[in-house]
């Protein structure tokens, strides 16, 4: 247990940021016009205890489910221990490690060579320009032979909450490792902004532009979200009902991305040259609208 955990605060006009280095570089808290946006804990220490469902945090290298049993990927034997309660292994492995400050600013961390047998390293950077967050997130190859790798990020953001996403097709569940994609329809059809519905928890594919908008109805703050890579794109959301948040998260492939890797499915792991760098870039611009 961390007994004192140091806090990096980012701000700048009406947007503040506190980053936790020692527990994943996890965003903490995000502020917008002097409200809370994300769920954030009263002790920081929350985020050791339940490392999935708190603030906002880097997936890498791989971000949700993947399957904890052992496999055989290009010679390499990939054998992650389960680590949530359906029996895979979710959201990569370096969302709860520490990570080094830089002198450039940006925050990175070492891993695999393990169970995960390529070593890789990840950066972020964040960076505040009057009400526009932007967080850019990287993936680099250390291992002699290619990665399949992929990175997201995960933030639960508040509610009461409002969404659209501008996407025509979703994969409607992320825990089945048999959904197909196809036509938005029903719950899953959130291109006109709306509550958003209790129980969702899907992946959302061919976004528009901006591919999210959220409104906070209580608090008059509203932001587009917008996410690029040089890799693929796909917009995760999970809206648990017995949770006071929902999950909105942009990443650079689609659940159980190492089983699609290997059958040679959309929206799989990235293979990754040898010293090869994925990035992806999360902006989020945020405005005041009337309550």
């Amino acid at each position: 247990m961390v007994a004192r955990l140091a806090t990096v605060t980012f701000a700048h006009g009406p947007i503040e940021l506190e980053l936790l280095p020692e527990i994943g570089a996890r965003l903490h808290r995000l502020r917008a016009f002097g409200h809370d946006l994300l769920r954030t804990p009263d002790d920081p220490s929350a985020h050791l205890r339940d490392p999935f469902r708190w603030g906002a945090y880097v997936m890498a290298p791989w971000c949700n489910r993947i399957a904890a049993t052992p496999m055989t990927v290009d010679g390499r034997l990939v054998a992650l221990a389960p680590n949530f309660e359906d029996g895979t292994a979710i959201h990569g492995q370096v969302h709860s490690a520490p990570w080094t400050p830089g002198p450039d600013g940006s925050f990175s961390v070492h891993g695999g060579g393990d169970a995960w047998p390529w070593p890789y390293e990840c950066r972020l950077r964040v960076a505040i320009v009057d009400a526009v967050v932007t967080l850019e997130l990287s993936v680099t190859n250390l291992a002699q032979t290619p990665m399949p790798a992929g990175i997201g990020l995960h933030p639960w953001f508040r509610r009461p909450l409002d969404v659209r996403i501008d996407a025509a097709q979703v994969l409607p569940s992320n825990s089945d490792p048999a959904a197909t994609i196809e036509p938005v329809s029903r719950s899953l059809d959130l291109r006109v902004m709306r509550p958003m519905p209790d129980d969702l928890d899907a992946a959302w594919l061919g976004l528009g532009d901006p591919p999210v908008e959220l409104r906070w109805p209580t608090l008059g703050v509203v932001a587009a979200m917008r996410a690029r890579s040089d890799a693929g794109l796909c917009l995760v959301a999970a809206s648990p009902s017995g949770l006071d948040a929902v999950a909105i998260e942009p990443q650079t492939h689609a659940p159980h991305g190492l089983r699609r890797f290997l059958n040679g499915e959309p929206g799989g792991l990235v293979p990754l040259a040898r010293h090869a760098t994925m990035r992806l870039t999360m902006r989020l611009a945020f405005r005041r609208t009337s309550t």
